[in-house]
This record gives structure tokens, sequence and C-alpha cells, in this order.
């Protein structure tokens, strides 16, 4: 049985299951590539998918002869069934998580593909950042969960009253450490905040879950970042308002650049498009 913090990940699962049925069988993954920033994966559809690659998550991989244990499939990932990779997102092993889901992203993109959207339950923009669609003016009071710059910045100009809750405080600059916190002080800030915003990649650290039983009921909640490229009825269900990722148009190309050591602004607008998806009340 999969604990209560896995949830999300495993309701999203089993939606794309129904969605795909039997054709998840015949998928494989034929090119796997990780990144200094990026890993991705390109399915035999042509589909592509990207995850945050939890670098600080390794630090058994500075040493050479550990690299195997890092990632004991190296050399062979590639031709390997989706369902390997869907199950690995469960797995302790960071990199084998990190390549499930990106797969998951990419299968997501194969699933609204097959079944369109319905515009009623959903607001979809492309090519925008989630960050775009909020104006921090109309909160009182902020969270944001990880260094996310683009944010960071557009409160600290707004002289917004918020709070950014990270790990490393060395990830922050200037104005910004006047406003950390850390991250085990969560249940300190979460419930009192009306806007939280939260870094896809607690999706990967399996803390998601457990942050969005803190929040108030009410509360815009906004969930961003490569990591969380998926589909987006559970975060909607579990009380997430606005869910960022990123769409690939050209795997190839994508997991050529990500390769390389290449960030988002070597692919937006040319392989991949950010996507921002709000949950429509009826």
């Amino acid at each position: 049985m999969l604990e209560e913090k896995n949830i999300i990940i495993a309701e999203t699962i089993e939606q794309i299951e129904q969605t795909l049925g039997s054709e998840l069988d015949q998928i494989t993954v034929d090119r796997a590539v990780f990144g200094l920033f990026f890993s991705g994966v390109k399915l035999s559809t042509g589909h592509g998918g990207l995850c945050f690659t939890p670098v600080k998550e390794m630090p058994e991989a500075v040493c050479c002869p550990s690299t195997a244990k890092a990632m004991p499939l190296s050399g062979k990932l590639v031709g390997r069934p989706v369902l390997n990779y869907i199950e690995d997102v469960h797995s302790k092993n960071p990199l084998k998580k990190t390549l499930g889901i990106a797969t998951l992203n990419a299968l997501s993109t194969l699933c609204w593909e097959k079944e369109k959207p319905d515009e009623l339950t959903y607001e979809i923009s492309m090519g925008e950042d989630a960050f775009e669609k909020v104006d921090v003016s109309q909160y009182q009071k902020t969270v944001v969960i990880g260094a996310l710059v683009p944010m960071l910045k557009k409160l600290t100009q707004a002289g917004a009253d918020y709070k950014v809750l990270e790990m490393d405080s060395r990830t922050l600059k200037g104005k910004e450490l006047e406003h950390y916190a850390p991250a085990t002080d969560a249940h300190l800030y979460i419930p009192d905040a009306d806007l939280i915003v939260i870094t896809g990649v607690t999706i990967l650290n399996n803390t998601l879950y457990d942050l969005l039983k803190m929040a108030k009921k009410g509360a815009e909640i906004i969930v961003t970042g490569p990591t969380a490229s998926m589909l987006p009825d559970v975060f909607f269900k579990y009380g997430v308002t606005l869910l960022g990722g990123i769409v690939v148009t050209k795997a190839d190309e994508i997991l050529d650049i990500i390769s390389e050591g290449g960030s988002g602004y070597h692919f937006f607008g040319k392989y991949a498009e950010r996507t921002a998806v709000r949950a429509v009340c009826n």
C-alpha cells in the first residue's frame, strides 16, 4: 500500500492508465537524458517529458566509483517499457524517480492529445508562465516554497508580505534573505497564507501532499516547474488552483539541449512551451 504522501502521483498514474489503456503496454522510451538542470525522455510515440534534476539528492554521485549506485540502469535505459519507468516513480533512487516523472509528463501530453481538455473545467494558457497569471498585490500574506526567482522578484518589487521557505538559504540573494525561513517551519506560515507558490520539486521529494494539507480553505495555490508538467486533475482535487508546467514540442532537440547543460532560456519558444492550467469553478 502506498504512503499517503505519494497519493497525488499514484492517482495521476491511475488516470493515465485509464486514458491510455492497453496502449501503455506497447510504448517504450527511445531516449533518456540526465542534464545539469533538467532530465528528460522521448517516448516511442514521439512525445517528450522533462523533470528537474535533483543534483543535491545525490551526494554519492561526486565519486566516480559510486556512479553505478546512483544510476544502476545506465546503458540500459533505451527501449525500456514505460510501465517500468512508471514503477520507478515510487523508487527511493532519486535518478530513477526523476526519469519516471519525466515519463509521466510525456504520457500526460499524449493523454491531452487523445482526450481534449474540457474548456468548462480548465482554463489553459500556452506560452505563458504561471507567475504571470497572478496579481500578488491582491494577497495579504504569501508563502513561496523554493527559490522561485521570478516570483520572489515580483513579490519584492510589490513590497509584499511574504516568506520564502527553502532548505538552502544560499540560493537566495539580497532582500530575498530578509524573507527567508527554513523549510521545516512550513507549519508556522502556510496555514495563514492567502497565496502559496510551490516548486514542482516537492513532487520529487514527496512533500507536496503534506504542504497542501496545511493550506487554509480558499487560498490560491500554485504548483509550478518542469516536474509539475502532468495531468492537472488530481492536483486540483487536493487544493491546487493553478498548475504551471512545460509541454515539449520537439523531443530530440530539447534532449540535445539539456544534455549540454541547457536550461529554459535555451529552449522555450523553440522546442517547448510554458503552460498555465487553472481550475475553473463551476
